[in-house]
């Protein structure tokens, strides 16, 4: 099977515009979330906001695409390079400004212009990157809620392992501060009052936050052939559905445990060789719940364990390509990032509250979606 690697990454994230910036200020312990009010007609929230102001998808794409080649030392037109950038809302803050314009003043209607409408598809984003790169090869755009990133990774080392394209170009984009997803999960009453608190005996629930990471994977022949430095291999992946309910997680776990035995066999690993897990972790009481009897099923008591949330805020499909970034720079560096927001663990897990240095040669990475999608990665140094 041909060996896939991480030659660039590419991250902006509430904690930082840059991949540097975001680690620094994660392993330092430092959350980004605040309270905030970007619109009018609903109640301060606590968010994870890059800027003052939500931000826009498409310059957030380019800009994190942009990052990704020039970490990994490419030219701006890769032609060969295959393209798989997913994002579980896409262009929804678009398709909610065009409802306004068209039902809040009628006036503007003729005004809007349907090769614009076009523009904001789901599909477009990952077609947008494909033209900034140059890139003529296979696009893809997955969507499978916040599974997403995780399943866009998978996807481009796929195409990599099965001879399909030498390099490829993988990750997803979030930008979800929108009203219409702020009402909906004010709505089920998931939202968080005032902070991430992952794995907490008093979590409240998840705190929406904005992001994206994008990768360069490439072979591990044409990675030496350039002599590009590498942050990790991917091992395998696991992908499952619970078939079960929109919003609810299965309550025994059996798709997730399915997902992360799949991964590991794929990986030819056993859950006694990984030494750390990036948690999904939403700080919801679920998904907290059930991730935690998971991982206690599955792994020895002493892996260490943490999720990323109460310091970036849930990035929703950008989340495990998140989580990756995260993952590779603890590979890279031999630091465990810090569980930000945990005070009173609720669950018997081996927790990491403080960043600290660690002998790290295999972690998994965990995303868990809306409709019961479940992804696991394993990566190793």
């Amino acid at each position: 099977m041909v060996k896939v690697c991480v030659t660039g990454i590419g991250l902006i994230s509430a904690l930082g515009g840059s991949l540097e910036d975001s680690w620094r200020n994660l392993i330092a312990g430092k959350s980004r979330i605040r309270l905030h009010q970007p619109f009018p007609e609903l109640t301060p929230l606590p968010l994870g906001l890059i800027g003052q102001q939500p931000s826009e998808l498409t310059m957030l794409t380019q800009m994190v695409v942009a990052y990704a080649l020039q970490d990994a030392g490419l030219v701006a037109h890769a032609a060969d390079c295959a393209v798989v950038i997913g994002s579980s809302r896409s262009y929804q803050a678009s398709w909610e400004m065009l409802a306004r314009q068209m039902y809040g003043n009628a006036a503007n209607f003729p005004l809007l212009s349907l090769g614009n409408w076009l523009d904001t598809l789901p599909q477009m984003n990952a077609i947008a990157a494909a033209r900034q790169i140059g890139a003529s090869g296979i696009v893809l755009a997955p969507m499978a809620a916040c599974a997403t990133g995780i399943w866009s990774i998978a996807q481009a080392a796929l195409l990599i392992q099965t001879g399909q394209c030498q390099q490829a170009i993988a990750g997803a984009v979030e930008a979800p501060i929108t009203p219409l997803t702020l009402a909906g999960f004010q709505q089920m009453g998931a939202l968080a009052k005032t902070g991430a608190y992952p794995f907490d005996l008093h979590r409240e629930g998840l705190v929406l936050g904005e992001g994206a990471a994008v990768f360069v994977l490439e072979s591990a022949e044409l990675a030496k052939q350039r002599q590009a430095k590498v942050y990790g291999e991917i091992l395998g992946f696991g992908l499952t559905n619970d078939a079960y309910h929109p919003n609810s997680p299965e309550p025994e776990g059996k798709s997730a445990i399915a997902a992360i035995k799949q991964c590991l066999e794929r990986s030819c690993l056993t859950p006694a060789d990984i030494d750390y897990i990036h948690a999904h972790g939403t700080a919801t009481q679920l998904n907290d719940r059930i991730e935690s009897m998971v991982i206690q099923r599955l792994f020895p008591q002493g892996v260490a364990v943490s999720s990323t949330k109460g310091s970036t805020g849930h990035t929703l499909g950008a989340s495990g390509a998140l989580g990756v970034a995260f993952s590779l720079m603890a590979l890279q560096h031999q630091i465990l990032p810090p569980c930000i927001g945990l005070q009173q663990p609720e669950f018997d897990l081996n927790i990491v509250t403080a960043a600290r240095l660690s002998k790290i040669r295999q972690v998994l990475c965990l995303s868990f979606g809306f409709g019961g999608q479940n992804a696991a990665i394993a990566l190793a140094r």
